[in-house]
């Protein structure tokens, strides 16, 4: 069974993730059908796939198991309030796909080792525009996205639309500095 094609914007990126990077898992959060994840575990990463659906983690499990990778699954529900849902754990690299809790922003700068990779892509207020999600808390507000992590080393930003899906989307691809 052949995995399903991981996002464009890490494809893009993928070298990042060559090196040193192995020193800690990479944690794919909110991962879905965890493409993103599996590919990087086809790339010989510790991966851990994250989602609060039991049903979407054992859809991610049976394709690496089809396709030979090791992944940990983790069912973990990021939204409870008050609690990091991260607290204590540390990662060479966080993916965050089509997923904005803005209380998580937080325990995401912790959570990442310095030197750590963060890819995170989710859709814009313009975005009601062009179809779904609509709710204003699932979507960034201009320059939102890099306003957050502005004191980072920015590798990559875009924010408009992206074609061919016509989807308005913020992506950042930031490295956590080495020292504070």
């Amino acid at each position: 069974m052949a995995l399903p094609q991981p996002d464009k914007l890490l494809m893009k990126h993928l070298h990042l993730f060559a090196g040193g990077i192995k020193d800690s898992p990479v944690i794919d959060l909110a991962c879905g059908d965890g493409h993103n994840g599996l590919f990087l575990a086809s790339k010989g990463l510790s991966v851990i796939l994250a989602d609060k659906s039991q049903d979407a983690l054992e859809k991610a499990g049976l394709s690496a198991e089809s396709s030979g990778l090791a992944v940990q699954l983790q069912q973990i529900d990021l939204e409870i309030e008050g609690l990091d849902p991260l607290a204590g754990r540390a990662f060479s690299a966080i993916l965050v796909f089509r997923y904005l809790h803005r209380p998580l922003i937080p325990c995401i700068r912790r959570a990442l080792r310095k030197g750590g990779i963060l890819v995170y892509e989710t859709f814009t207020t313009d975005q009601a525009l062009y179809g779904k999600p609509k709710n204003p808390d699932h979507l960034l507000r201009h320059g939102e996205l890099l306003a957050w992590f502005h004191d980072w080393e920015i590798i990559s930003y875009f924010e408009g639309i992206k074609e061919p899906d016509r989807e308005a989307v913020a992506q950042l691809v930031c490295r956590k500095p080495l020292a504070d």
